[in-house]
């Protein structure tokens, strides 16, 4: 039926606003639209969002690359953090007004997202949002990285690649609490200050002319010629290559990530010869299959975060609107730190 000149138009209510992809690609695929608000299902918890962090990867999933793709359209996001808005039936362990993470791989980008409780992680009620938000990917994924395939020990040595960023950041600060002693290796001189800042002991230095040589000799001056115990690679190529000749007898290499571009290859005897392992993290499956142990390591990291042992990560938060900048810093490393969305609530 056509509306009569004289007949007022109802209001169309918006149930949240949430940066939207329609079509896999750039940045420049995503939107910031309207969607309908979630509403908790049996057993869910509605989240009001009030802080999310914004990662390499959402560019990733974006692109529609990622390791699964999420049914078109979706909303970008991981991990969001904010407040207990409902819960549905049978839910026992939160309530509304209480501060949650939730183990989202997607749907962070909004003003609401909902998951079952499982899946979600009370938060201390005096960490604010915004570094809630900073540490969540980051401090887990160095978490399990250091404890579970590292098995860090008290006095060992470790070298972390791509320190400057959230995840290196990160694992600089954790094996200083596990009692490790931590080389920040860094390619610009402009960013030392932020790993000694972590808590990093020694610099080493990425920028030079014989990387393939130079890392090992850099490494074998400060272990007394040993190698280290541990590589947290979140790099790969030319430098993943390098890194493997500092690694000591029995050491560990835990890959993360290829942000330098090459995925690297191994030839398998010199692993046999120094009896070296090579392992990923892969943190998604770790929320998926273990969500208990995640919950646990929450805890773990939250409890150190209060003991003082773990320092707020530099951090540079824009509104949900300004989306597209933010993951435009990401895109372009103008990152020093972490960078984070916030709903304005």
């Amino acid at each position: 039926m056509v509306q009569s000149s004289n007949e007022t138009a109802q209001p169309v209510e918006i149930d949240m606003r949430a940066v939207v992809v329609r079509e896999f690609g750039g940045i420049g695929n995503a939107s910031l639209g309207d969607m309908p608000k979630p509403a908790p299902k049996a057993g869910e918890v509605l989240l009001e969002t009030r802080a999310v962090s914004v990662n390499f990867v959402d560019l990733v999933m974006i692109s529609g690359s990622y390791q699964f793709k999420p049914p078109l359209p979706f909303i970008p996001g991981k991990l969001p953090v904010g407040v207990v808005a409902a819960v549905g039936d049978g839910v026992t362990k939160f309530k509304p007004g209480d501060h949650a993470l939730l183990m989202a791989e997607s749907a962070g980008f909004a003003e609401f997202a909902v998951m079952p409780e499982g899946q979600c992680i009370k938060l201390p009620p005096t960490l604010p949002f915004e570094e809630a938000a900073s540490m969540a990917l980051v401090y887990d994924t160095a978490y399990f990285a250091l404890k579970d395939r590292g098995r860090i020990q008290p006095g060992e040595t470790v070298l972390v690649l791509g320190a400057t960023g959230g995840v290196g950041l990160a694992a600089i600060q954790l094996a200083k609490a596990m009692g490790g002693k931590v080389f920040a290796a860094v390619a610009s001189k402009d960013k030392e200050d932020i790993v000694r800042t972590a808590g990093a002991d020694a610099i080493v230095d990425l920028s030079g002319p014989n990387l393939h040589d130079g890392l090992r000799q850099q490494v074998f001056s400060l272990t007394d010629k040993k190698g280290v115990d541990i590589v947290v690679d979140m790099l790969g190529g030319d430098i993943f290559d390098a890194a493997v000749r500092a690694l000591a007898w029995c050491g560990r290499l835990i890959v993360i990530g290829f942000a330098a571009g090459r995925i690297p290859s191994l030839k398998m005897n010199y692993v046999l010869v120094k009896n070296i392992e090579v392992s990923g993290m892969q943190i998604s499956d770790y929320r998926k299959r273990k969500p208990a142990d995640m919950q646990a390591a929450f805890a773990d990291i939250y409890a150190m975060h209060a003991a003082g042992k773990l320092k707020p990560l530099p951090t540079k938060a824009y509104p949900l609107e300004q989306f597209a900048e933010a993951l435009g810093d990401i895109k372009d490393r103008k990152v020093r730190g972490r960078i984070v969305l916030t709903t304005g609530k």
